[in-house]
């Protein structure tokens, strides 16, 4: 914890040539699923804002992480913009504020809900952790694949960077969600049945169904994207007490 949260840093983009992409310029496909992980990186705050309700709050470890893992993702979200704006799409604070503006009128209750679950039960805490694991084992994929179709130099350096990032983070949920599910009958039961009924690929609760079912058929769709999905569900597998959920196959799958 605290090797990670000393690293923690601003994206580095020194030697990125963004100009490259003036003269070879992105696919509207790998545009749009930019314009997906800009939206979702930079909507970061507001997921902390719903796990900081629940008893997380307490938790030093937690916090730590939570302060270096928001900002990290917000230069994320800093750095796709710069490649959106070169290709004269909306990006940066305009089209975040425009995108809140239009959040379901279900997201104002979102921090009421966890906070009544955590109420209910100490293990909440445990579900948001393993529910930041996969969040981040499928964006981790996510660049990867959108690297893979693109194909353009420039991108996959970028997005190779931010790969390293998303890395640490997932070092953090996923060793904290095996701690806390290993021997705790309870929490494994409450984690698998929250994931089972709620779980959702990261941003579906925030962008529209539209895109959603665009990234996903664009990244995980075909052989090699099936593939990425099963790997995840590989690693969802090794959780104590969530082997067999199959939740990224089933979700690619619209299951």
């Amino acid at each position: 914890m605290e090797t990670l949260v000393r690293r923690s840093a601003r994206l580095d983009l020194s030697g990125v040539d963004f100009d490259a992409f003036r003269e070879r310029p992105l696919d509207p496909a790998t545009l749009r699923c930019l314009g997906y992980m800009h939206d979702v990186e930079s909507h970061t705050m507001c997921y902390l804002r719903d796990v900081l309700v629940t008893r997380a709050h307490a938790d030093p470890d937690v916090t730590a992480f939570l302060a270096a893992w928001c900002y990290e993702e917000h230069w994320h979200g800093d750095a796709i913009a710069r490649v959106l704006e070169i290709h004269g799409e909306p990006a940066g604070s305009s089209r975040v504020a425009q995108m809140r503006r239009t959040l379901p009128k279900r997201d104002q209750f979102r921090p009421l809900l966890y906070m009544v679950g955590s109420a209910i039960s100490k293990h909440m805490v445990t579900v948001h952790m393993a529910w930041g694991a996969i969040n981040e084992w499928t964006t981790q994929a996510g660049y990867a694949r959108l690297a893979a179709r693109a194909d353009h130099p420039v991108l996959t350096d970028l997005l190779r960077r931010i790969m390293k990032q998303e890395g640490r983070h997932i070092d953090f949920y996923a060793s904290e969600a095996s701690r806390r599910l290993d021997g705790h009958s309870a929490a494994q039961r409450l984690t698998r049945r929250a994931l089972s009924r709620f779980w959702s690929p990261v941003g579906a609760g925030v962008m529209p169904a539209a895109e959603v079912t665009f990234l996903a058929g664009h990244l995980f769709g075909g052989g090699e994207g099936r593939a990425a999905a099963q790997r995840i569900d590989r690693q969802i597998d090794r959780l104590p007490g969530l082997e067999g959920l199959r939740l990224v196959e089933r979700a690619v799958a619209g299951r």
